[in-house]
């Protein structure tokens, strides 16, 4: 098979949530554990940090790959969604797995899959901890998909366990209280290994003091350690908080041993983007108008994203937006600003809402606009509608994001 005809197989004969929902969800790590004992268990040939989170898990999982990277090490760093290409998923030092290597992953296991019935999830974490064996790696940057104790990636002993915060996000997977999504996401909290938390809230700090009590697991809640005030290429005034994470995680790696002098912390912040390829995060398109995109789509994600463009100067607020078609509309729509025009969209994938049907939805709560039948079509018209002086913003999933990017 060529790279293409492998993807249009992983895409078209595999569920896989990002695209479909639901109906790929697994309650189970038994086809993950079935794999890797087919693979000889390559996740024990390199150390690992786990990240799990509900927002901000991505933007630190790279930090923490600079950061090592200015280091020295040779950093794995596996991270999902992709925006571009399935490859940005599968990365060693910034640079994208090889074609060869998953096409040649597939057809050397396919038979396996289809008899097993794998998910696009499951052996794409296969095909990962399988490269970055080969390639003999130093320590690997593993992002959780979703969730934590039943996430194929949970098969792991990492070095140091890392959960940004938690929010109401897949509740129809994870539970309907912070409570339980915060037993979820703790799942990956492993004997006598050191977990950082991200953020302390009332709600989920007693879960995770449990968890770690019951695997004799150093906690650290990183917003209440005092840190030094470090500064990154991604300009997003939520990076604040995932940098006190990331630098609390490495200082527990410093105490495991591993060489992080203070000035790879800082350089590694700084180039972030140089180092991994991170896209989407508050990223700037273009000036003149201004126009910028973020992959946040959840209530908490677009509360940093709507209080960072209220900081913004324009004449008037231009915002192309679609989402998924299982988002809860209720949770966001209040934290969506009226005092803007709105270009409707449908992310183009099966997943994606209609985009007359969100303009319908959205209307009754005063936010007007017209519906448009692609993203591009959308963001074609804002810039066409849009004065020099006014700001565009491109949002509400991250597949909107990903096919203007």
């Amino acid at each position: 098979m060529t790279y293409q005809d492998t993807l249009n197989w992983m895409f078209s004969q595999l569920p896989m949530y990002q695209r479909q929902g639901q109906s790929a969800f697994r309650k189970d790590l038994s086809n993950t554990i079935k794999l890797i004992e087919r693979l000889k268990h390559p996740e024990n040939n390199f150390k690992s940090i786990h990240v799990a989170g509900t927002n901000g898990k991505g933007s630190t999982s790279h930090m923490l790959a600079s950061i090592l990277q200015e280091a020295g090490y040779e950093v794995g760093l596996y991270t999902s969604p992709h925006l571009k290409d399935f490859r940005e998923r599968i990365k060693i030092n910034g640079k994208v797995v090889s074609k060869q290597f998953v096409t040649g992953f597939i057809e050397q296991h396919k038979a396996f899959f289809e008899e097993n019935s794998l998910s696009f999830f499951e052996m794409t974490v296969g095909m990962a901890f399988e490269y970055f064996s080969k390639q003999e790696v130093d320590i690997v940057v593993i992002e959780v998909g979703m969730g934590g104790r039943l996430d194929s990636t949970n098969i792991i002993t990492p070095e140091v366990s890392v959960i940004t915060n938690i929010g109401l996000d897949h509740t129809q997977f994870l539970g309907t209280t912070l409570e339980a999504i915060a037993f979820e996401k703790g799942g990956i909290i492993k004997p006598n290994v050191p977990i950082v938390i991200g953020e302390t809230q009332k709600e989920t700090t007693p879960v995770f003091i449990e968890l770690a009590k019951k695997n004799n697991s150093k906690i650290v809640f990183a917003d209440n350690e005092v840190t030094e005030a470090f500064v990154s290429d991604l300009t997003g005034i939520y990076q604040s908080k995932n940098i006190v994470t990331v630098v609390n995680a490495i200082k527990e790696l410093q105490e495991k041993g591993f060489n992080i002098p203070h000035q790879n912390i800082k350089k590694g912040l700084l180039r972030v983007v140089k180092n991994t390829g991170l896209m989407g995060r508050w990223q700037t398109l273009q000036l003149n108008p201004k126009v910028v995109c973020d992959t946040g789509h959840n209530r908490d994600g677009l509360n940093y994203v709507m209080e960072q463009l209220s900081n913004e100067i324009f004449d008037a607020l231009h915002i192309v937006f679609g989402v998924v078609n299982d988002k809860d509309l209720t949770s966001i729509i209040d934290v969506l600003p009226k005092k803007a025009t709105y270009y409707f969209c449908k992310p183009d994938i099966p997943r994606g809402l209609e985009a007359n049907e969100l303009k319908k939805s959205l209307a009754t709560h005063g936010l007007k606009g017209k519906a448009y039948n692609s993203v591009n079509e959308a963001y074609n018209a804002a810039l066409n509608s849009a004065s020099a002086s006014d700001f565009i913003f491109i949002g509400g999933s991250t597949f909107v994001v990903a096919e203007i990017i």
